[in-house]
């Protein structure tokens, strides 16, 4: 074992089908595909033998130990790219991330990310919990969805706050715009979210999905659309876009879950000469206020963001106005 690696013991209090999503669920800091790899390279060893594969049974009782190697080298180029910065210390910073910006690197996105413009600003000082393309990321937030993100310098401050967010300690509150006035005007959502069975990168409702709950309230209300005020009880993928669709009230702009048609060859169409669809070009979504503990001196920490200018525009003309005259 590499001396600097990292030795994480746990015993298996109860049984599960899988061995990848028993650790997932366990270790909130690492990602499913991350603790798969740990698998796969033998960095997993369950009642003192390597685990052979991820989907293997794990039985209450099981000792389940894994050596986590030190993160690799950064290959990603830090890029100076300006960054809205609500908070910071040396331990964590709030940032409010613009709309059109990705989180992370990934396939047709590897520059102009979060991460790229986090390593610049930070000058490389970010936990390498999250991988060597993911460093400092606790949660995330689409491209076109706007807001405030914790990122972590360290890896205890990462470690903690994953452990909080696992935990439902960490309050995050969305303002949406959506089609329809929901009824009624207060209520949670309490529905399983899972992989969809045909279009594989998209979340639906379905039986055997993962617990998850959003709440939500109307703070304002159109003729043909609402602002809503949404809180995350659990942080499933696409939990907020997925939820409003299954409700009736899809976010307005949302090119995956706004309920637009389908064309012959499966591609999505706007609805013909609907006014909505031409009153933003991403889905209506800002993450506005973030609420957690500080991982180390304990204090709260309350951030508020106001609303990106294109979601101002989009309430003006709702209400007939011109926009920043709320």
């Amino acid at each position: 074992m590499n001396a600097a690696a990292e030795r994480i013991e746990l015993v298996c209090d109860d049984g599960a089908p899988r061995l990848d999503a028993y650790l997932a669920a366990q270790l909130p800091q690492f990602s499913r595909s991350r603790i798969q790899n740990l698998i796969r390279e033998g960095h997993v060893r369950v009642a003192g033998m390597p685990a052979l594969k991820s989907g293997e049974r794990v039985e209450a009782g099981m000792c389940i130990e894994i050596d986590v190697p030190p993160p690799e080298p950064l290959t990603l180029a830090p890029e100076d790219i300006p960054l809205e910065i609500l908070f910071e210390d040396t331990h964590l910073l709030v940032v409010d991330k613009p709309p059109d910006m990705v989180v992370h690197p990934g396939t047709g996105a590897r520059g102009g990310t979060l991460v790229a413009a986090l390593l610049h600003h930070c000058r490389g000082q970010l936990s390498g919990i999250g991988g060597v393309e993911r460093p400092g990321i606790v949660h995330r937030l689409d491209k076109d969805t706007s807001g405030l993100l914790v990122v972590a310098k360290t890896d205890a401050a990462h470690r903690r706050l994953s452990a909080d967010l696992k935990a439902r300690q960490i309050r995050r509150s969305y303002f949406a715009i959506v089609r329809g006035v929901p009824a009624p005007a207060e209520g949670t959502i309490d529905a399983p979210i899972g992989r969809h069975p045909r279009h594989r990168t998209e979340m639906t409702v379905r039986e055997g999905g993962r617990t998850a709950i959003t709440h939500y309230k109307v703070r304002e209300q159109f003729d043909g659309a609402a602002l809503l005020e949404v809180n995350l009880e659990t942080g499933r993928t696409h939990q907020i876009r997925v939820h409003l669709r299954h409700i009736g009230h899809p976010v307005l702009g949302d090119p995956i879950y706004g309920g637009a048609r389908l064309s012959k060859e499966g591609r999505r169409r706007k609805r013909a000469g609907d006014p909505l669809d031409a009153l933003i070009g991403r889905q209506a979504l800002h993450a506005f206020r973030l609420e957690f503990v500080h991982p180390v001196s304990g204090e709260p920490c309350v951030c508020e963001s106001g609303l990106p200018f294109d979601m101002e525009e989009v309430l003006a003309a709702l209400r007939g106005s011109p926009a920043g005259g709320r």
